[in-house]
C-alpha cells in the first residue's frame, strides 16, 4: 500500500470484492433454532439489516470458522472466508439430524462487496434495486474490517461498480493489520480460542445458552484464564510471519505481517503467552513496542 493510497483510504473510504467468500443458506423452521446451537453468538438478535458475527467452535472451544449472519423472512445467511467453504459446509452439515433445516452453498449465486467511508456509495440497496433494475440485493450494516461500513450482497452478474477506491487483496490485508483485525486461518484458526484473539465482545453471547465448545469457553470467562493472548506490535527490524517473539525465552510468534504505508515501520499482530509483560518484548533480537 503507498502513501497516498492510505491517505485515501483515510480520509475518504474504500470499496472491497469479498465475492470469493464461501455463501450459505440455511432455511427451514428450525434455522434460528438450529444454528443458536452452532454458533458463539445469539443468533436470535440477527437482522435484516446488519451483520452478526461469530465463531464456529468444535467441542473443545477452538476456532473451527468465523462467520457474518444476516436474516432474510424465510432464510439465513452466512458467509465466511474462502478456504473454509468446504469444511464450515460438511461440519455444519453434521449436525443438522431431525432439525427442520437445510444449508445450500450460494457461493456462486452471489457478489459480496465490502465499502465505509464518507464518499462511499452506501446504502445502495433499495426497493428499485441497483441502477434502476429489480433484482434481489441485500445492503447490510457491517465493523468487518474496524470501521462502520456496508456489506453488499448482489446477484452474479449483476453489474457494479463502486464510486470510492477499489483495494487489492495485499492493500486489504495491509488495512486489516493496522485495523488490528484477526483473520482465518493466521490468527483464528483450530488451535484459537475466541477470547485469545480479542473477538469475544463482538462474536460471543455468554447469555445465550448452549452451543458445541460452550462449557470450555465459559470456564475461560469465569476463570479468567486462557493460554494466550492477540497483541499489535511495531518494530523497525525486519519481521516474518512465523518468527517468534521473545521475552528472555520464546513466549509466542508472529502471525501477521505488513509496512506502514507512511513510516515504512513494521507492523504485525502476533499470539503470546497471557500476561507477558508489554517490556523488553522482542524479535530475532530487535526490539518490538505493542501498539
Amino acid at each position: 500500500m503507498t502513501a497516498d493510497v492510505f491517505q485515501a483510504i483515510s480520509t475518504q473510504g474504500a470499496a472491497v470484492n469479498l465475492s470469493s467468500r464461501a455463501k450459505f443458506r440455511l432455511t427451514g423452521g428450525d434455522r434460528i433454532r438450529y444454528l443458536n446451537g452452532q454458533v458463539t453468538n445469539d443468533v436470535r438478535r440477527v437482522k435484516t439489516d446488519a451483520t452478526l458475527y461469530a465463531c464456529v467452535t468444535d467441542v473443545k472451544g477452538r476456532i473451527a470458522g468465523d462467520v457474518f449472519i444476516h436474516a432474510t423472512d424465510d432464510a439465513l445467511f452466512l458467509n465466511a472466508e474462502p478456504g473454509l467453504r468446504e469444511t464450515l459446509g460438511l461440519r455444519l452439515e453434521r449436525y443438522i439430524v431431525a432439525d427442520d433445516a437445510e444449508l445450500t452453498d450460494v457461493t456462486d449465486e452471489w457478489q459480496l462487496w465490502h465499502v465505509w467511508g464518507s464518499t462511499t456509495d452506501t446504502p445502495v440497496c433499495r426497493e428499485r434495486g441497483i441502477d434502476g433494475q429489480e433484482c434481489p440485493s441485500y445492503s447490510l450494516l457491517s465493523t468487518r474490517f474496524g470501521i462502520a461500513g456496508t456489506d453488499l450482497w448482489l446477484p452474479a452478474g449483476t453489474a457494479y461498480a463502486p464510486a470510492c477506491h477499489l483495494l487489492s487483496d495485499d492493500d486489504l490485508e495491509t488495512w486489516r493489520i493496522l485495523q488490528k483485525v484477526p483473520r482465518w486461518p493466521s490468527e483464528l484458526n483450530a488451535e484459537t480460542f475466541p477470547p485469545e484473539a480479542g473477538i469475544q465482545e463482538q462474536a460471543m453471547d455468554f447469555a445465550k445458552g448452549c452451543y458445541i465448545g460452550q462449557e470450555v469457553l465459559s470456564r475461560i470467562k469465569t476463570t479468567g484464564k486462557m493460554p494466550r493472548e492477540l497483541i499489535a506490535f511495531e518494530s523497525e527490524a525486519e519481521v516474518n510471519a512465523g518468527d517468534e517473539i521473545c521475552f528472555e525465552k520464546a513466549v509466542g510468534k508472529v502471525t501477521s505481517v505488513t509496512k506502514h504505508p507512511v513510516t515504512g515501520r513494521t507492523l504485525g499482530l502476533g499470539m503470546v503467552k497471557k500476561g507477558t509483560s508489554s517490556d523488553s518484548l522482542t524479535i530475532a533480537g530487535a526490539p518490538l513496542k505493542r501498539r
